[in-house]
């Protein structure tokens, strides 16, 4: 198998650039740019999926921790406690099959 290290590399490199770019533009704290804070945050998280997808499909080695998409964890912030009996009663309708006799 041959293995395109320079790729992974590269990937590397400029993840490690995004955290630095990131970094600084933190740091100034009140006097970051809204714009450029945005800007950063966005290059970082493109390097960081460039750099885990790169990583994964040319080595075969997963990141030891899950990043998820938001749209992917929506279903998740659902909580049945905060739902009404009514609502409860629906959702159980659902999975009643009226069979005629």
């Amino acid at each position: 198998m041959t293995v395109m290290t320079g790729d992974a590399r590269r990937a590397l490199t400029r993840l490690l650039n995004a955290f630095e770019n990131h970094f600084d533009i933190a740091r100034d704290g009140d006097e970051a740019d809204d714009a450029a804070l945005e800007a950063a945050e966005l290059a970082l998280r493109d390097a960081f999926f460039t750099y885990d997808d790169i990583l994964f499909t040319q080595l075969g080695v997963e990141l030891p921790f899950d990043i998820l998409d938001d749209s992917e964890d929506e279903d998740d912030d659902f909580d049945e406690d905060d739902d009404n009996e009514e609502d409860r009663d629906e959702d159980d309708d659902d999975d009643f099959i009226e069979v005629d006799d």
